[in-house]
């Protein structure tokens, strides 16, 4: 099964992947943690990116598409993969394409950005040692303060409400229309997000079979 999860940021993709990973037994492959190990490896693709991300740079698609491809073709891959955080455009989605990569199914974890605004803009860590919390789902027993080491709790810069409507616009520009793009070669399957974790997994496993 070659997976790739798509949504805005906040959706849950990551925490699916993981799950999913588990059930099907096939390896979870996100952009950052690929790019990393091609850097590390000191593969031919992975100095070539390192170069652009030592120049402060982003990676050049045709260069992430070379490192999805030589990782696609470990042998942990033989089974099925899930990408993550690839492709985010039109382009990389062609590019991967013309690589002759192909996908089963692109699942869509559908979710208003209203509900994202409030997930992300909830969520809080620990200043001391990275507990994470949320206003509603998981707050602190006193307010504020971290459980685990009594350390304030704060807002990540990355989940203030104008960052977050700013990466929902990028997403909504540049991401959303692989929706249209992979509706078009069949392959698309969304399902709303749920009120648990668990029920969505379940619903991404009933559009794997359909």
């Amino acid at each position: 099964m070659k997976l790739i999860l798509l949504g805005a940021p906040g959706a849950g993709k990551g925490t699916q992947a993981e799950i999913l990973s588990a059930k099907l037994g096939i390896p979870t492959i996100s952009t950052g943690n690929m790019l990393r190990a091609a850097i590390q490896e000191g593969t031919p693709v992975g100095l070539e990116a390192k170069s652009y991300m030592d120049a402060g740079k982003l990676v050049p698609d045709d260069v992430i598409i070379r490192v999805v491809k030589e990782r696609i073709g470990q042998p942990d891959c033989q089974s099925g993969f899930i990408l993550d955080g690839v492709p985010r455009t039109i382009g990389q989605a062609e590019a991967l394409s013309q690589a002759g990569v192909s996908f089963d199914r692109v699942i869509s974890i559908e979710i208003s950005d209203q509900e994202i605004e409030e997930r992300m803009g909830g969520r809080r860590v620990c200043s001391k040692c990275g507990a994470s919390y949320h206003l509603k789902a998981r707050p602190t027993k006193v307010e504020g303060v971290c459980d685990a080491c009594g350390a304030p709790v704060v807002q990540r810069a990355d989940d203030k409400p104008e960052t977050v409507r700013e990466r929902l616009r990028v997403y909504h520009e540049q991401t959303e229309p692989l929706k249209d793009y992979y509706q078009s070669k069949g392959t698309l399957r969304s399902v709303d997000n749920q009120p648990t974790i668990e029920a969505t997994t379940a619903v991404i496993l009933e559009a794997l079979e359909s």
